[in-house]
């Protein structure tokens, strides 16, 4: 019998695991399902604004169709001839090339308002208004669309309303449309000018989306005008209704002061449905295309109903339903096999840690698990990771002193080869330069010889510098800095690496006008030169060599008050080569000590990885920085140096 106070791990483990699982399941899936609802709502609303530039811009194009069309018409060479009788042809012609929405055209003689030629019987279709063209037109001069006369038949009591066949009517079979009327001056040509004899008039059908299809979200189209008349709809009955009378008449009036002000956006209707629904509508405006509102514009609006445009949700809604029953009992199972599961292997770890602690032979797992089995298992456990613990913490602390002190050896033979190959390198190319008998006169030996016991001397200071490293890095190390010119450091450095320069066949650029005065440690600083250039002339094999310098001003002000604050200035110099460069992934470890990048790159051009971690520690002792970027490999290198400039002549002792 187990303890009051204790459970089986099988009992706890089953009502822990239902006690997270079912409610964070419970909250997933209602998170989801809002996620999925906004995500839903957000879409209708875009495609809701795009649907109403797009129709914007279908009415657009459609109405500029139309124009250009019968702008080529008037020119047509077949009512330039007079011939009364080819005129009929000429409009049958005409109606069959243009789309099925054009339900009539007529060709009217504008002094005495009678028809020529018609496609919809002998009656004309408007009352033209007088003074709409001039009487007579240079032959010179072209008519184009802006010389078609636009009305809206719907809303103009000169033009017929009654319907102009059967057949016009079963060729436009749309509930929701905008009927509109073009009409085109036809002027003769009679000597040096055109006379204006006929009117060329084509009435079209403009047809709009009239169906709310669920989950297509692009919604029914609806067209408003400035003064807030309602020109197209789908219900019959709302046709030439101000927005006024409507319930949502402040949204809407709200719809139409956004779309004059440019806006393309979206909106919710809550009365603008017979049925009560709520209304998604994206709107947009584009130029009134009648003729007598111009200036004005219309209102586009693409409208769905709140249910079309979340009918999809009822699909998600059935699937979370189904998959919240599927999960809440695939958990309950899941839990059931779990506990049991776990219990069993659990009590096989303990007797194979106990056989292992104690080097008995294993005993079969008890029945009836108990939460005391993982006190057992503990103790057993953690008295064996103890004892291993101890010896492999003897062995690691064996192994990592024998690493330190292999490192360290490795390290200092690699400082020692790196610190001297430099200068050395110097002074072997000016005494082969003397023994080879390239110089041309005493002075250039002697030139030299001065090199090379300028490098001699640099070799020597190396070698302090080396026994100085340990001081860097404990903070002891002191230097001297003084006033220098930075371009004779710059082209001492220079000169050491001459030879090699010229060996390799590189160019070296130097761009630096005037002398540039700075508060440095001269051997430091050199030292920072020489690691540059020499690993600029070691990893570039053909190419160039660019050494520029530019002064920057410096702001320093206090960080407490920002009261006092002091201009100064820096240089910086830049060391670009056009050499193999290194990879963006490693140019991170290029400034950490006694650390190479690439292992094949060290064997070739016997780098180290030690002159970069010398420079940038020289540099920050002497109040400077340094900074190297490559754009990756054979992309060349280039090193960036900043140093304060002097400006006034001191020499500071900084310990």
């Amino acid at each position: 019998m187990p303890k009051p106070s204790q459970s089986s791990f099988r009992r706890i483990l089953l009502s822990r695991i239902l006690l997270l699982s079912v409610p964070v399941l419970l909250v997933g899936e209602y998170v989801t399902y809002r996620k999925a609802r906004s995500g839903l709502l957000e879409t209708a609303r875009l495609n809701l604004t795009e649907s109403a530039v797009d129709m914007a811009l279908y009415i657009n194009n459609w109405i500029k169709f139309l124009q250009s069309n019968l702008i080529l018409a008037t020119n047509s060479t077949i009512l330039q001839s007079e011939q009364i009788e080819n005129y009929q042809q000429f409009i049958k012609q005409l109606e069959q090339q243009l789309p099925t929405q054009v339900n009539c055209l007529q060709l009217v003689d504008i002094q005495t308002n009678e028809v020529q030629a018609s496609s919809c019987g002998n009656e004309a279709i408007i009352s033209i208004p007088s003074n709409l063209w001039v009487q007579q037109k240079p032959s010179n001069q072209v008519l184009s669309p802006a010389n078609v006369y636009i009305q809206n038949k719907e809303f103009n009591s000169q033009i017929d309303q009654t319907p102009v066949s059967e057949t016009s009517a079963a060729i436009t079979p749309w509930n929701n449309r905008i009927q509109l009327v073009f009409m085109a001056p036809v002027y003769i040509t009679n000597a040096e000018t055109n006379q204006l004899r006929y009117v060329l008039i084509l009435e079209s059908n403009l047809p709009l989306s009239s169906k709310d299809r669920p989950k297509s979200l692009t919604g029914f189209t609806v067209v408003l005008d400035e003064a807030g008349q309602i020109i197209a709809h789908p219900e019959a009955s709302k046709v030439g209704v101000n927005i006024n009378q409507e319930v949502d008449g402040p949204r809407l009036q709200n719809i139409i002061n956004s779309a004059l002000s440019g806006e393309k956006d979206f909106v919710h209707l809550f009365f603008f449905d017979q049925n009560g629904n709520e209304l998604l509508a994206g709107y947009n405006a584009i130029p009134s295309p009648i003729s007598q509102e111009k200036g004005s514009q219309w209102v586009i609006l693409a409208v769905t109903s709140l249910d079309d445009a979340l009918s999809g949700l009822k699909d998600i809604n059935s699937v979370l339903f189904y998959l919240t029953i599927s999960l809440i009992a695939a958990s309950i199972i899941a839990a059931l096999y779990l506990s049991r599961d776990l219990a069993r292997p659990l009590e096989r770890l303990r007797d194979y840690a106990l056989t292992i602690n104690s080097r008995e032979s294993a005993r079969p797992v008890p029945q009836n698990l108990r939460i005391r089995e993982f006190i057992q298992l503990g103790q057993a456990i953690s008295i064996m990771v103890e004892r291993l613990q101890s010896r492999a913490s003897a062995l690691e602390l064996a192994t990592q002193e024998a690493q330190i002190a292999n490192q360290l050896k490795d390290e200092f033979l690699r400082v020692i080869s790196h610190e001297l190959r430099t200068p050395l390198n110097g002074i072997i190319n000016s005494l082969q330069f003397l023994r080879d008998d390239l110089s041309d006169s005493p002075e250039e030996e002697q030139e030299y010889l001065d090199m090379a016991n300028e490098s001699a001397l640099h070799l020597y200071s190396i070698v302090n510098d080396i026994l100085d490293i340990a001081l860097i890095q404990e903070g002891k190390f002191s230097i001297t800095k003084k006033t220098v010119d930075l371009v004779k450091i710059i082209q001492e450095v220079i000169a050491i690496h001459s030879l090699e320069i010229n060996q390799k066949g590189l160019k070296l650029k130097l761009h630096i006008e005037k002398p540039i005065k700075v508060l440095a440690d001269p051997d430091k600083l050199k030292q920072v030169f020489v690691n540059i250039l020499s690993n600029a002339v070691k990893f570039t094999k053909k190419g160039s060599i660019t050494i520029t310098a530019e002064i920057q001003p410096i702001v320093h002000c206090d960080l407490i008050s920002y009261e006092s604050c002091e201009e100064k200035s820096q240089v910086i110099i830049t060391v670009k080569d056009t050499g193999i460069g290194v990879a963006l992934d490693k140019q991170d470890k290029l400034f950490q000590p006694f650390v190479v990048v690439d292992g094949s790159t060290t064997r070739e051009f016997d780098g180290i990885g030690l002159g970069l971690t010398i420079s940038q520690s020289l540099m920050k002792m002497m109040g400077g920085s340094i900074e190297l970027y490559s754009k990756g490999e054979n992309q060349g290198t280039t090193v960036t140096l900043s140093i304060p400039v002097v400006s006034s002549p001191s020499d500071t002792k900084l310990r």
